[in-house]
């Protein structure tokens, strides 16, 4: 048994380097998934500390960028899937990435941060969605079989589990020499190493058919009871997961009395499992249903914000996050092939949706995260995260249930 499963890992490998230009892409997941790993993690001390703003102004500030992050994303997303490059889209929210950052490490005026988070951040976000789209595509035109598609792409996810294993804690260390103004200047870095690839090695794909002119109807679409459920359990399970990640530094250095190390550690943590599982769950996916294992990866993350609730001291978050990691393995790589899925012939418009659903989540979580810290002690913000969790996985048992096709080919949804 155990043979069998290295060799079928060593074929699935060997299989993931060999399609064309795929190495170049998952070296380009790295990058950018490093660029947010440094500065993601500590964006509330930045906010909080640096920028001198209150928990609620800050909340409204993660807010105001991630709806740019929605709006710009989905129009760039609808646009990737007609005759528009992706190989330019990519340059152009790279370069939108590079002065964003550039202006997140000299100013500190609270108005000009929001205009430059929502413009120009909120442009940088469609990069990863359509760094994925482009992977999606390629597999499409490549020899390898549909049914390790799945595995595939949560291969190319490993590669931003990867970077999460080094960026936080490297950027802690990066803290410490440079203060905030070096750590946003380093990410502008990676982002201008990611056009300089992109440029060079980048082809773009055919599209499958002309869709200049066309629309899909998301409308539609999205008010399927089974697909509208999926969407909304991956709200609440992202909102849960940013007001985790903006709670987490402060519950630590302010509660548990602990560093911006520990910080660091913590989210250092679960990528080292993440990748392992990935590719467990990858090969999973090539022979289970995915809707299962998405709601396995649901209950996992319940289970761990309720543990998380009852901790003492940074150590015992660490073995903690082996359960972060088992969920973030499933729900951030499975389901994006998942939703996918769901408009198989629009890869940029299914994955700016499942984008959209976390972004959206994100929104509401920053927001929350604002509001109920300046209400409540930040180890009983955890609560919302048991609740949203819980419900998410609920609604999936309960709606969110397939009924017949695996994913709806949408012929009605395109005029």
């Amino acid at each position: 048994m155990g043979r069998n499963f290295l060799r079928a890992v060593k074929h699935r490998t060997a299989m993931v380097w060999n399609i064309p230009s795929f190495p170049i892409l998952l070296l380009l997941n790295f990058m950018v998934g490093l660029s947010m790993s440094l500065f993601v993690p500590f964006s509330s001390i930045f906010g909080l500390d640096v920028v001198g703003m209150s928990n609620m102004a800050y909340g409204v500030f993660m807010t105001i960028m991630a709806v740019g992050g929605v709006v710009i994303s989905t129009y760039i997303g609808k646009l990737s899937d007609r005759n528009i490059s992706r190989k330019m889209l990519l340059v152009i929210t790279s370069v939108a990435a590079i002065g964003g950052y550039i202006g997140f490490a000299y100013i500190r005026d609270y108005y000009l941060l929001s205009i430059v988070a929502f413009f120009l951040l909120g442009m940088a976000s469609a990069t990863m969605p359509q760094l994925w789209a482009h992977a999606r595509e390629i597999l499409e035109s490549s020899e390898v079989p549909k049914r390790e598609i799945p595995f595939v792409m949560n291969i190319f996810r490993m590669f931003t589990a990867l970077a999460w294993t080094v960026g936080p804690a490297f950027a802690g260390w990066i803290l410490v020499l440079v203060d905030f103004e070096g750590l946003f200047l380093l990410v502008a870095l990676g982002f201008f190493i990611c056009i300089i690839a992109v440029v060079a090695f980048i082809k773009d794909e055919p599209k499958e058919r002309d869709m200049s002119g066309k629309q899909v109807v998301l409308g539609k679409f999205i008010f399927r009871p089974y697909i509208f459920a999926n969407i909304v359990a991956m709200f609440l399970l992202h909102a849960a997961t940013t007001i985790n990640m903006q709670n987490i530094p402060q519950f630590v250095t302010k509660v548990l009395g602990g560093t911006e190390a520990h910080v660091g550690m913590i989210f250092s943590v679960p990528p080292v499992f993440e990748i392992p599982l990935m590719i467990a769950f990858g090969i999973l996916a090539t022979r289970l249903d995915l809707g299962w294992l998405i709601k396995l990866g649901f209950l996992f993350s319940f289970v761990y914000f309720l543990l998380l609730w009852n901790v003492t001291a940074p150590w015992q978050i660490y073995p903690l996050q082996l359960l972060s990691a088992a969920n973030v393995a499933i729900t951030a790589g499975l389901a994006v092939t998942y939703f996918q899925n769901f408009l198989p012939k629009e890869p940029g418009t299914a994955t700016t949706l499942y984008m959209n659903a976390q972004k959206i989540g994100q929104t509401i979580g920053f927001l929350l995260f604002g509001y109920l810290s300046s209400l409540l002690s930040y180890e009983n913000v955890f609560i919302i995260c048991i609740i949203f969790t819980g419900g998410g996985f609920l609604i999936l048992l309960t709606v969110g249930k397939k009924k017949n096709a695996a994913s709806p080919a949408l012929h009605d949804g395109v005029r």
